[in-house]
């Protein structure tokens, strides 16, 4: 976890002002590993900010996802959900749940880079490459494990 100084610092050097409101949420976003939507973010923070709106909360992570801070992660729901876990990684997806669960795998993310580059793709530069794989949890209770 980072420290507020920290998080200052990355606003900051993303162009975004590190305001109270925008600080509640990117650090919300940096404690959650559930990749949660606006309205769970808002609700996790409201006790300690009661001040901040539902509608700031989702103007704040469009803003950090425009900024590079975090990312948007598909549901099958349809909801955004947020990810400010910026490194190389992929999802796996519960459809009964709706958990979404982060997957490193270097050796997924080399066959797909190594596919992607054999193959001529006109018009069209890659910047990244995301998995989600999509399913349903034999125990919804406990995570999902690849051995």
């Amino acid at each position: 976890m980072i420290a507020i100084g920290e998080a200052k610092h990355i606003l900051g050097t993303a162009g975004l002002k590190a305001t109270q409101p925008r600080l509640a949420v990117f650090m919300e976003l940096l404690r959650s590993e559930n990749h949660p939507t606006a309205d769970q973010v808002y609700e996790n923070i409201r006790q300690n900010h009661p001040g901040i709106a539902r509608g700031s909360v989702y103007r704040i992570l469009d803003h950090l996802v425009e900024a590079g801070l975090a990312h948007q992660v598909a549901s099958k729901q349809g909801n955004k959900r947020f990810d400010a876990n910026l490194g190389q990684h992929n999802h796996i997806y519960c459809q009964k749940t709706h958990d979404i669960q982060d997957y490193f795998n270097e050796e997924l993310n080399q066959l797909v880079l190594d596919f992607f580059t054999k193959k001529k793709i006109e018009n069209f530069t890659i910047q990244e490459i995301k998995v989600q794989i999509n399913g349903i949890k034999t125990n919804p209770l406990e995570k999902v494990k690849i051995v």
